[in-house]
């Protein structure tokens, strides 16, 4: 087997792991010798052991790991968090021939991995299939190479562009097959956000349906503070964390998992850089036509998901958006979900 093939087994054992392991990133790994391979390990949970140390640990014939190669998806930790540093466990074990899919963009860890590798007089070898290696945790790279969350915009909408047929009016605009993509779909974010109208209208519970370790941060825009008169809602008796962006409900008594916070202003750059400096590295916003809108007119978004009922509703609905500009967008996919469409597309910058 050449470099390429054990890292795409490397990536496999990586994929173990997906929905477990919250802010850390999906990491797999590999251990070859003379050609064969004598271990596997994957980060499995967050705040478990990492993926080079479940590999040593897995491997039955500890002596063959002298003089051994380790294939990893991303650069050897180098500093103490949960786990101890993975770059002392890969020097004690005796491995000489490191092979990586991808450098850390974490400031933690870039570099200084590789580095002490070499220090050690272990021969680094990358990256190696970085595309497959990168695309593991496409937005823990973008949040560290860009400081900032990775944001999707989601809308379902009808034929003729509107998401609901009235006014503040809860519309069922997709099948359930949409439905319950979109709840699949929630999983691979940290957090989910919507405007103050939906949880006033909708009433929506706004958590993944199916299992995960740490559930989506739920993030509401309030600035006014309408919600005071709505904490029946499910969103506020149910755990899980929520935030509420708001000035207006410091005096208000809410339940231990919200939290309140009050943003230097409400312009949505602001709004999106307050998120990820509470460690949130993705979003999925849900919103209605105010929030869409504040992000798409601000250009604060990555990728934008719209769902395409045929349907067509009639002029007294709410339009998706009301943009002062014109946005140009690139089409990433397209596919039909059900009767609906699902489309997958990105700004062009």
């Amino acid at each position: 087997m050449n470099d390429e093939q054990i890292m795409r087994l490397a990536i496999t054992e990586a994929e173990k792991g997906r929905y477990h392991t919250y802010r850390n990133p999906l990491v797999g790994a590999v251990i070859v010798n003379d050609n064969q391979i004598i271990a596997t390990g994957y980060h499995r949970r967050y705040g478990d052991k990492h993926a080079e140390r479940m590999a040593i640990d897995n491997c039955k014939t500890p002596e063959k790991l002298k003089n051994s190669t380790l294939y990893v998806t991303l650069e050897p930790c180098a500093h103490f968090g949960k786990q101890p540093p993975c770059v002392n466990a890969v020097i004690e074990s005796g491995i000489q021939k490191v092979v990586v899919g991808q450098f850390d963009p974490n400031p933690l860890v870039h570099g200084k991995g590789i580095q002490i590798l070499k220090d050690h007089g272990i021969e680094v070898v990358g990256p190696v299939l970085e595309s497959a290696s990168r695309a593991l945790n496409e937005h823990y790279n973008f949040f560290y190479q860009h400081h900032r969350p990775f944001v999707t915009l989601k809308q379902a909408i009808s034929m003729n562009g509107q998401i609901t047929a009235a006014p503040d009016q809860r519309t069922a605009v997709t099948a359930n097959e949409v439905n319950q993509l979109v709840h699949h779909e929630r999983m691979d974010y940290q957090a989910i956000l919507v405007g103050a109208q939906t949880v006033m209208v909708d009433d929506p519970l706004l958590l993944p349906s199916g299992e995960v370790d740490f559930p989506p941060t739920r993030i509401i825009l309030d600035r006014g503070g309408r919600l005071k008169n709505y904490l029946e809602n499910q969103i506020f008796k149910t755990a899980g964390p929520v935030v509420i962006f708001s000035d207006q409900l410091a005096d208000v008594t809410l339940p231990e998992h919200v939290q309140v916070v009050k943003p230097a202003d409400f312009e949505i750059k602001t709004i999106t850089k307050t998120i990820g400096e509470l460690g949130i590295q993705s979003i999925y916003v849900e919103g209605g036509q105010h929030v869409n809108s504040q992000f798409l007119n601000a250009g604060e978004y990555d990728e934008m998901i719209t769902y395409v009922a045929p349907k067509l509703f009639p002029k007294a609905g709410l339009p998706m958006v009301h943009l002062d500009h014109s946005v140009a967008l690139r089409f990433k996919s397209v596919e039909q979900v059900g009767p609906d469409l699902r489309i997958v597309s990105e700004q062009v910058k």
